[in-house]
């Protein structure tokens, strides 16, 4: 396990902390930027309250809803959109000691249809309760890499909640939506951005 990490029951275990709960919806698609650079795939993050990027989710109680319930309840909240999680979505629990008290956060992702991804993005600005409060609205991470470091770089240059980037990161090559070299790539592109 990497630093940090630790398992869904040892998370759970874990006296006086706090859990949180985010997921990454993602799915592949056909489209193409400007008719020419593929896209590839569609991974939905948010812009927070804070100006922050982030997964959808939050805090939930575990001694009175699974993990699942609690985040399905948020992304009600933040998505306007009804999704049942289960813990075949589950991929890593981490545990941020940084947080007084500890947070253990519990990180799930969700392959989708196109059509579905669509669909909740229309209700994440139209039905969510939260949009434009908590949430600012939704953004699609860019997989691809443009002339200038535009794209992935650029996008990893930004400023991320807690461990989200990380989580970004290790999913994008877990499940193949990127190449270990072409993370590489944009990573060195987006630290290169980030030196005066």
């Amino acid at each position: 396990m990497a630093s940090g990490e630790l398992s869904r029951e040892e998370a759970l275990e874990c006296v006086g902390c706090r859990h949180a709960c985010h997921i990454m919806l993602y799915a592949d698609t056909e489209e193409k930027l400007f008719g020419k650079t593929p896209v590839r795939h569609v991974v939905l993050m948010q812009m927070r309250f804070d100006g922050l990027l982030g997964f959808p989710g939050g805090l939930v109680d575990p001694s009175v809803e699974t993990l699942e319930e609690g985040l399905s309840r948020e992304l009600w909240e933040e998505l306007g959109f009804t999704l049942s999680v289960t813990p075949k979505d589950y991929l890593t629990s981490c545990l941020t000691p940084s947080s007084t008290p500890q947070l253990a956060t519990h990180f799930y992702a969700r392959k989708m249809d196109e059509q579905e991804i669509r669909e909740v993005e229309r209700a994440a600005a139209t039905t969510a309760t939260d949009h434009g409060h908590e949430v600012m609205g939704m953004v699609r991470a860019p997989l691809y890499t443009l002339k200038g470091g535009g794209g992935l770089p650029y996008f990893l240059s930004h400023s991320f909640i807690g461990n989200s980037r990380s989580q970004l990161e290790d999913a994008l090559v877990r499940f193949g939506l990127v190449t270990p070299e072409e993370l590489r790539e944009a990573l060195t592109l987006a630290e290169q951005r980030r030196l005066p």
